[in-house]
């Protein structure tokens, strides 16, 4: 690759609980990402027009409040709708495993709960993107 990957970080609706998110964000930097972070209260379209303006390989959206069976998919349509077939939807937060794997089937990437190494998220994340992208 001959630029670092790029990820965009998003707090979807009204969870206002920031930490994790910024957690992440600066272990994806860490591992030589370009991070933004579009801070808190974004809507779907919010996410993916700053993905599209940002140009990146990855989204990865933290979500606390329970509302990850309802923001997850309209990021996916949205991501369709707008021609990002290529981009990682990805994230975390308090998603039962058995809601996990529903998402997964819907096209979102691995979903990581908490305690998950941020290790693991940037290896996770540098993976996909080498086998998926192409720059």
């Amino acid at each position: 690759m001959n630029r670092p990957v790029r990820v965009l970080v998003a707090k979807v609706g009204l969870d206002g609980h920031d930490r994790g998110a910024k957690v992440i964000a600066s272990a994806l930097k860490d591992a030589g990402m370009e991070v933004i972070y579009t801070g808190l209260r974004q809507t779907p379209e919010m996410v993916v027009n700053a993905a599209l303006q940002e140009d990146v390989d990855a989204i990865g959206i933290s979500i606390l409040s329970g509302a990850h069976m309802t923001v997850f998919p309209k990021v996916l349509h949205l991501m369709k709708e707008k021609g990002l077939n290529d981009v990682l939807l990805t994230g975390g937060g308090i998603i039962p495993d058995d809601e996990m794997k529903q998402l997964q089937a819907q096209g979102c990437g691995q979903l990581f709960a908490p305690g998950t190494s941020t290790h693991q998220i940037a290896d996770y994340i540098k993976g996909w993107v080498k086998e998926h992208r192409n720059f």
